[in-house]
């Protein structure tokens, strides 16, 4: 069986931080955390107020390597969890992209929580600060990242063996 990059996807708050954590358990995987990368490169960088454009160039170096270093861990045998926000379609597809032109399998794991549950999950993480924490998220920020997000369509589930998952769980790390 090939190894699969796991893609997990939701919008701000949906628990793909945790979810992912459990997956990377449960597939003796590895976690790659977008977060976690943007906080730890470039986190005392940053400009304030945040610009969008000087965000968006620094992730889409972090995702250039980190599809890098994925493709070397798959090869490894090693799964690949990708905790990468995966806001946009093309951001998926680049990624299912990359594993399938690679020879390994993807499943597109879709986290959908109403927006207003996440938003009381970020402020509440914004306040207890816990293990998923890298920033504060203010309201303007997720209404922002709100206004981009875009869901995956039932087509690009079925093309990247999608779960639809509940943030409190975990389904199987691979797809039959």
């Amino acid at each position: 069986m090939a190894t699969t990059f796991h893609l997990v996807c939701g919008s701000t708050g949906a628990g793909k931080t945790t979810y992912a954590q459990n997956l990377v358990k449960r597939c003796n995987g590895l976690h790659f955390s977008i977060d976690e990368w943007m906080v730890g490169l470039f986190g005392k960088d940053q400009p304030e107020p945040m610009r969008f454009d000087w965000v968006v160039e620094r992730v889409g170096r972090c995702e250039h390597q980190i599809g890098r270093m994925a493709t070397r861990c798959a090869r490894a045998g090693v799964a690949p969890v990708l905790d990468l926000s995966f806001l946009r379609a093309s951001s998926r597809a680049n990624f299912a992209a990359l594993a399938a032109a690679s020879g390994f399998d993807v499943t597109l794991h879709f986290l959908d929580v109403p927006a207003d549950e996440r938003w009381l999950r970020v402020t509440t993480r914004n306040e207890t600060r816990g293990e998923t924490f890298s920033l504060d998220v203010s309201r303007p920020m997720f209404d922002f990242i709100e206004s981009i997000w875009e869901p995956p369509t039932s087509a690009e589930m079925s093309a990247c063996n999608g779960v639809h998952a509940a943030s409190c769980c975990v389904t199987s790390c691979t797809h039959s």
